[in-house]
């Protein structure tokens, strides 16, 4: 699956729109992370357990993106996106999207 966040996949032609491609996921923050988090604050420095979770978090949802666009019969995925919302306290849906579409 080609992923491209411009409107285009360079080189490649697009033949077919399928429309939008979407992923998501819910991530909770963890005690022991806090923790650490609480104390980095004090010091200063990067919150390591945070940015592992985030990562993590990028990678499911474009996993679940890319599942969908393929559902739709797309071989690439243009104009992605990524979005954050709180959905309750302590807890976030990292949410990603782009246009499914066939390339050649």
């Amino acid at each position: 699956m080609l992923i491209s966040n411009i409107e285009t996949i360079p080189g490649k032609k697009i033949t077919e729109y399928y429309g939008l491609a979407t992923g998501s996921t819910v991530r909770a923050k963890h005690i022991g992370r806090d923790l650490m988090a609480g104390f980095k604050n004090i010091v200063g420095g990067e919150l390591k357990g945070y940015s592992e979770l985030l990562q993590e978090a990028r990678e499911e949802s474009m996993d679940r993106m890319k599942k969908h666009a393929k559902e739709l019969g797309a071989n690439a995925i243009v104009n992605v996106r990524f979005s954050t919302s709180s959905v309750a306290q302590g807890a976030a849906e990292l949410y990603c999207y782009g246009t499914a579409v066939k390339v050649e």
